[in-house]
C-alpha cells in the first residue's frame, strides 16, 4: 500500500513538473500585423519576424487572416522559392488558422491568392528539438565576392522583385564582401540609392552610380544597402536589390523599422579580389531523465 501511494505521489510530482516546465509556444505569425501582404512594400517583413523566434518540435503557428481574403498554404522549398502553390502540401483557407509543428527541420509557407507571394506574404521557418544551448556558428572574417542574381546576372528578373529577394535569402554580408554586378554596358547600370528611393524607384539623384560592367561594389560599413537600375521602368518591374550588412557571421535581412543613420550607405567600387510570450523554462529530454532518475532514487 505504501509503495502504491509513493508511486501515485511520484506521478503527481512528475505530472506538475511537465506542465510548468514543458510548454508549447504559439506564434502569432507577424505579431499584430497578422498574415497578409506586409505593409509599406515590406518584402522581407516575414523573414525579420521569424529571425527573432525559436521553434521548437510541438509548438503551434497562428496564421490571423480573414476568411476570403487570405489563405495559408505550406509548400515545398522550390515552390517557395518562386511562389509556386500549384501542389501545395497543405492549404488552410479559413482564419484563424493554426499549424502544428510536428516535426523537426523547415517549413514554408506562402499566400496563394492574387500576388500576395510575391508581395512578401511568405514564411520560411526551422524547428528544432530544443531550445537548449547550441554551438555558436563561427563568424566569418574572410570578405568574399558575392555576383549578384548568380547566373541570371543584374537584370529585369522574369520573376519580378522576388528573384533578387530569393538570392539575397540568407546570405550573411559582412563588411569587406565585393557585390559583383553583371549587366549589358549600354542597356543597364547600378545605383547605389536611399532606402526612400529603393522603395519608391525614385532615384532622381544617387549616392553612386556605375555604369560598367562587371561593377564591383564593396560593402564598407554595417547597416542596409539598397541598389536598383536607373533605367526606364527596371525598378519597378523588379531590378532591385536590399540586403543588410554586418559586422560578423549572423545577419537579419533590412526591415521597415531599422535605419542606419544616413538612411543607407553609398558602397565604394573596387577591382575584383578574392508569438507571443515565450513558454516557460523548456527542458530536454536528458535533464528530464535525470530528475525522473533522482525521483526513483528518492521513492525507492
Amino acid at each position: 500500500m505504501a509503495k502504491i501511494i509513493r508511486l501515485a505521489i511520484l506521478a503527481v510530482a512528475l505530472f506538475a513538473f511537465l506542465q510548468t516546465t514543458v510548454a508549447v509556444t504559439t506564434h502569432v505569425v507577424g505579431d499584430s500585423t497578422g498574415w497578409t501582404v506586409p505593409p509599406n512594400n515590406d518584402l522581407p517583413f516575414y523573414a525579420v519576424w521569424a529571425a527573432k523566434q525559436a521553434f521548437i518540435l510541438g509548438d503551434i503557428l497562428l496564421f490571423n487572416f480573414t476568411t476570403g481574403q487570405e489563405d495559408v498554404a505550406r509548400v515545398t522549398k522550390e515552390a517557395f522559392l518562386i511562389c509556386n502553390s500549384t501542389n501545395p502540401i497543405s492549404l488552410i483557407t479559413t482564419g484563424p488558422a493554426t499549424y502544428s509543428l510536428n516535426s523537426t527541420g523547415e517549413y514554408y509557407f506562402i499566400g496563394t491568392l492574387n500576388n500576395n507571394c510575391a508581395q512578401g506574404q511568405r514564411l520560411a521557418i526551422n524547428v528544432t528539438t530544443s531550445p537548449g544551448p547550441t554551438a555558436s556558428p563561427v563568424p566569418r572574417t574572410m570578405p568574399e565576392n558575392y555576383t549578384v542574381g548568380g547566373n541570371m546576372g543584374w537584370i529585369v528578373p522574369p520573376l519580378g522583385e522576388i528573384a533578387y529577394i530569393t538570392w539575397a535569402y540568407n546570405k550573411t554580408f559582412i563588411v569587406g564582401d565585393t557585390l559583383v554586378f553583371n549587366f549589358l554596358n549600354g542597356s543597364d547600370d547600378v545605383a547605389s540609392v536611399t532606402k526612400e528611393a529603393y522603395n519608391s524607384c525614385n532615384f532622381s539623384t544617387s549616392l553612386a552610380l556605375y555604369n560598367n560592367s562587371p561593377a564591383y561594389i564593396t560593402l564598407t560599413a554595417t547597416g542596409e544597402y539598397f541598389f536598383t537600375s536607373t533605367y526606364q521602368y527596371h525598378c519597378a518591374l523588379g531590378q532591385k536589390l536590399a540586403i543588410n550588412v554586418t559586422g560578423s557571421g549572423t545577419a537579419y535581412p533590412p526591415s521597415s523599422s531599422a535605419h542606419s543613420p544616413s538612411g543607407s550607405h553609398g558602397p565604394t567600387a573596387s577591382p575584383p579580389s578574392g508569438s507571443t510570450s515565450a513558454a516557460p523554462s523548456r527542458i530536454s529530454g536528458g535533464y528530464l531523465f535525470g530528475i525522473l532518475t533522482i525521483a526513483m532514487v528518492v521513492f525507492y
